[in-house]
């Protein structure tokens, strides 16, 4: 089946533009950013492809269709008239997994979900001539959105989300999503050629994502999809995808502080679990050692807030302290996602540019300081 469809990537919000800048280098020139996703036509290879390559991406939705509802009626109908069947086989579960509604008539997400299933269960009854679904086989996640009265209906093909590369054995106290911390690098505009430090590096998540894109390795190689058993058309575009060798590379010099004996071990596990060991160093040091760095470099970390790992005061102190650190260094460009609202008081540099991020549910804020000519 090569016909075209529309896919959905979707992400945290605030990483639109770096996710539609992945699609643009993948070869999808008609991706459109909009809320939390972006919109680009695909066959079921690229399905694949998306989901095996791109490394800012929460999860990959296949649009089944689009319509206006106020009324329950209205949504059941309308989700009737679609084409389930071309997706769902007879003894497929198709659980009503997640819904949305924002400034909508219907907003009542739980029977939404239920009209839904309600529907699909109607339209596929019709079509198979069969009473009884026993969803024993392949999982086909529906998902629900509704905006201003618009409704579309997604199939989710990730199954678990993008973020889980299958190299994290272990996270620390406060685990950065990977999709973010990939976010993070591109973001920075570091180059392979540039050393890269993470001066609170906890379990190396950063690091990790920089050394998979030095390699040009693929971030979904190593996990399984919930799509790869719909059809043999994605069984086999996913394995397409999978055989894969990754780059070579030599010369890279990508490093990981922390004052933490276990959270560097579980970096380093999680580094080996990546196959990325080789291209990182780990070492026991403290954040305010920053003004010994010599050349050039990037840094990029994610410290800690003040509201799990350390006190609100001390977060403090320690950003007045990797403040004066920084301000000793001229060539380096520095990248601090933190969710402390006043972080650059503390820091005592106004960064070039910031943007709001979301780290989990925690509003958080990137700001980016570059180096002074």
């Amino acid at each position: 089946m090569d016909r075209k469809f529309q896919i959905a990537a979707a992400c945290t919000f605030g990483l639109e533009g770096i996710l539609k800048k992945e699609l643009f280098r993948m070869g999808y020139q008609d991706a459109k950013a909009d809320n939390g996703k972006v919109y680009f036509t695909g066959t079921q290879a690229d399905v694949a492809r998306a989901n095996v390559g791109l490394r800012t991406a929460d999860r990959v939705l296949l649009v089944v269709g689009t319509f206006e509802a106020v009324t329950f009626d209205e949504l059941f109908e309308k989700t009737k008239a679609l084409p389930w069947e071309e997706w769902i086989g007879k003894k497929d579960a198709f659980p009503v997994a997640k819904a949305t509604s924002v400034k909508s008539a219907l907003f009542s997400k739980s029977d939404c979900q239920r009209i839904v299933k309600k529907a699909v269960v109607d339209r596929l009854q019709s079509k198979y001539r069969i009473d009884w679904f026993d969803e024993t086989e392949n999982m086909v996640p529906i998902h629900v959105h509704i905006l201003k009265d618009q409704v579309t209906l997604f199939l989710d093909t990730s199954g678990s989300g993008l973020n889980k590369r299958g190299y994290r054995a272990k996270g620390n106290e406060a685990p950065l999503k990977e999709t973010l911390a990939a976010a993070m690098v591109l973001l920075s505009g570091w180059r392979k050629d540039i050393p890269l430090l993470d001066p609170f590096c906890g379990s190396g998540t950063i690091l990790i994502e920089a050394a998979l894109l030095a390699m040009e390795d693929k971030p979904g190689r190593h996990r399984t999809f919930v799509s790869e058993t719909w059809n043999e058309s994605f069984r086999s575009a996913f394995q397409v995808e999978k055989n894969y060798t990754p780059e070579q590379v030599e010369g890279v010099k990508i490093t990981g502080w922390d004052i933490d004996e276990a959270s560097l071990a579980i970096a380093r596990e999680n580094a080996r679990l990546a196959g990325v060991d080789h291209l990182i160093r780990f070492e026991k040091r403290d954040a305010r050692q920053l003004g010994t760095l010599q050349g050039k470099g990037t840094i990029i970390m994610n410290p800690p807030y003040g509201e799990r790992l350390m006190g609100k005061r001390e977060v403090e102190e320690l950003y007045r302290d990797v403040g004066k650190a920084y301000k000793k260094l001229k060539d380096h460009s520095l990248h601090v996602l933190t969710g402390h609202l006043e972080f650059e008081r503390h820091f005592g540099m106004k960064a070039k540019r910031n943007r709001k991020l979301y780290n989990g549910n925690v509003l958080a804020y990137f700001y980016q300081y570059f180096p002074r000519v």
